[in-house]
């Protein structure tokens, strides 16, 4: 895989292997907000900033931080670290993790 990942794939199945195309799409420029809301992109709002009830990082007094030895996601699920589940069906089919050095 492009990651450094080496998978088993079934030989009945199907896969494409490779970079996606035009991977800078994501570095547009927009140059007002109004340009998002007519795309149907809600403005989005730090957590940190947000009520305690509203999200795992809110509340505190004036400027403070998330409070808490690792972020969370609004589910209050970890953000950061391994995340990926570790009874995944797919998890057999990897032979070797991503290069050692690049989120092992």
């Amino acid at each position: 895989m492009p990651s450094g990942e080496v998978r088993k794939i079934l030989s009945k199945g199907l896969a494409t292997v490779g970079n996606i195309g035009n991977i800078e799409w994501k570095n547009k420029f927009f140059a007002k907000a109004g340009t998002k809301r007519h795309m149907g992109i809600r403005p989005t709002v730090r957590g940190v900033a947000q009520n305690p009830r509203s999200h795992p990082h809110g509340g505190g007094e004036g400027r403070s931080g998330i409070g808490m030895t690792t972020p969370k996601t609004f589910a209050g699920r970890p953000a950061v670290g391994k995340t990926r589940d570790r009874k995944k069906y797919s998890n057999k089919m990897i032979l070797q993790r991503r290069k050692p050095g690049k989120h092992s």
